[in-house]
């Protein structure tokens, strides 16, 4: 199962949710952009983090791992990837790292040389299946934890994740992906299953022919909402984002981000 892949688009589009693991106020969210971030002339991408959108020097960025099979070289991958963003880019925020894990025996354990690291209160590991019962009952943590169910209990839990964002989510767009990302999450561990198959037994049928499913398919995104992302642009920049990885993270074409980017230089000159 692709859970990289899978983590990656939960925390891109429903950022709150990586927020919820963290017992942070999930209004948290919206001061944030998930994008990668490459490391020049050492071929290192960091994939995953959440940077602060605006210009607050207290919030943190947050180094974000998801790590679902043994490494034994993890801890010295990511802290290397951290202090040499540290030494390249030199940010005026404090560093976080978040390490995912589904079960806490996946953990390297050669942990010697990063000990008092780990310890520290900037790193924090996370351990999917140690979570309290009360939080696997909210619509976020519920999806995350999909992802570690047993299959002979993944259909049953989905089917009552789909009957939850119904009820709770009133916005037809958000409804309509956080159905599609715990299909997509079945998909991958159902593997021989067809597509048909899942849709039935999830009996997603009545909510793919449901009208407000089908005009929020065709509403595309607006105007606005792509203005609003470009101005975003610059602020990436500054912090060594690629213009690649900004229009990965923003979902819009490269040629776009280009414009934006040299934009925002000449009006610097």
């Amino acid at each position: 199962m692709r859970t990289d892949t899978i983590f990656y688009t939960i925390f891109q589009k429903y950022p709150t949710i990586f927020f919820e693991l963290l017992h942070r106020p999930i209004q948290e969210a919206s001061a944030y952009q998930f994008t990668s971030i490459e490391i020049k002339q050492l071929a290192f991408r960091i994939d995953g983090v959440f940077m602060p959108t605006e210009e607050e020097p207290n919030r943190p960025f947050y180094l974000t791992e998801v790590q679902f099979q043994p490494d034994d070289d993890l801890y010295y991958r990511i802290f290397a990837e951290l202090f040499i963003y540290l030494r390249q880019y030199k940010p005026a925020n404090p560093w976080q790292v978040v390490i995912i894990y589904p079960y806490r025996h996946i953990e390297p354990k050669d942990q010697l040389q990063f000990q008092e690291l780990l310890n520290c209160d900037r790193v924090t590991r996370i351990y999917l299946d140690e979570l309290e019962p009360e939080e696997e009952s909210t619509l976020g943590l519920g999806v995350v934890t999909l992802i570690i169910e047993p299959e002979t209990a993944a259909v049953e839990t989905a089917k009552r994740l789909i009957a939850q964002a119904a009820t709770e989510l009133t916005n037809p767009n958000r409804k309509r992906d956080l159905i599609e990302l715990i299909e997509t999450i079945i998909i991958y561990k159902l593997t021989t299953k067809s597509r048909e198959e899942i849709a039935a037994m999830l009996e997603l049928g009545s909510w793919k022919d449901n009208r407000f499913y089908q005009e929020s398919l065709a509403e595309g995104i607006g105007k606005g909402k792509i203005l609003g992302k470009l101005e975003t642009v610059k602020p990436f920049l500054r912090k060594g984002l690629t213009l690649e990885a900004i229009a990965e993270s923003l979902e819009l074409p490269l040629d776009l981000v280009r414009e934006a980017a040299e934009d925002s230089n000449s009006q610097e000159d």
